[in-house]
C-alpha cells in the first residue's frame, strides 16, 4: 500500500483535493482533525499542555481551543511546543490507521508534513498550489479574520514555493486548471504503481 501525503499552505485547497480523493473511495486520514481529537483524549497530551500551558488548557475535560490560541498565536516559542506536544502523537495515531487500512493508496492530509517530520512515513507528497492573494482571500473568506491575521499564520509555514520544491506532484488551485482531471491524473499514477 502507497502512504501518500497531501499538503500546502492554508487556504490551498487541501480539503478539497482531499474530499476528491474520498470520492475516488480512497481513505484520507486529516491530522488536523486527528491532533483536535487527540488533545481531547490522549492523557499524556493532556498532562503536557496542562504542565506547560496551565488548568485553564481545559474546560470540563476538553480542550479550551480560544485560551490555547490566544497564547500561541503570537508566540513562537508556545507554538513550536504545542507542536512538540502534538506532532509525535498524530504522527503514531497515522501510522496506526494507515496499518488498518486495505487500499491500493492511502492519502494523509497535513499541513505541516515536513515541518512536523511526517514526510518520512510517506512514499509520496503531493502539493496543493495556489497563488498567496489567492490563498489570502479563500482564508479571510472561510475563517472570517482580517488580511493581517492571514499573513501571520501563513508567515509560520514554510515558504510556499519550498514547500512544492519539496513534493512529488503538485496540483495547481488556481481557479484557472480544473482540479477534478488532475486528481484523476495522480489516482491512476498511485492505483498503476502498485
Amino acid at each position: 500500500m502507497l502512504k501518500i501525503g497531501l499538503t500546502g499552505g492554508i487556504g490551498s485547497g487541501k480539503s478539497t483535493v482531499a474530499k476528491i480523493f474520498e470520492a475516488l473511495d480512497i481513505p484520507v486520514y486529516y491530522a488536523d482533525d486527528a491532533a483536535k481529537r487527540l488533545m481531547n483524549e490522549d492523557k499524556e497530551i493532556k498532562a503536557a499542555l496542562i504542565n506547560h500551558f496551565g488548568a485553564e488548557s481545559y474546560i470540563n475535560g476538553q480542550l479550551n481551543r480560544p485560551y490555547i490560541s490566544s497564547l500561541v498565536f503570537n508566540n513562537k516559542e508556545k507554538l513550536e511546543l504545542l507542536n512538540f506536544i502534538t506532532h509525535p502523537a498524530t504522527i503514531r495515531d497515522a501510522n496506526e490507521w494507515m496499518k488498518k487500512q486495505t487500499s491500493k493508496y492511502i492519502i494523509k492530509e497535513a499541513a505541516l508534513i515536513f515541518e512536523s517530520g511526517s514526510a518520512e512515513y510517506l512514499d509520496y507528497v503531493i502539493g496543493v498550489y495556489a497563488p498567496a492573494p489567492l490563498r489570502i482571500k479563500r482564508t479571510m473568506d472561510r475563517d472570517a479574520v482580517t488580511k493581517d491575521e492571514v499573513i501571520k499564520r501563513m508567515s509560520r509555514q514554510i515558504n510556499e514555493e519550498m514547500k512544492m520544491k519539496l513534493c512529488d506532484f503538485i496540483v495547481i488551485n488556481d481557479e484557472q486548471q480544473l482540479m477534478i482531471p488532475q486528481v484523476i491524473q495522480l489516482h491512476e499514477k498511485f492505483l498503476a504503481m502498485v
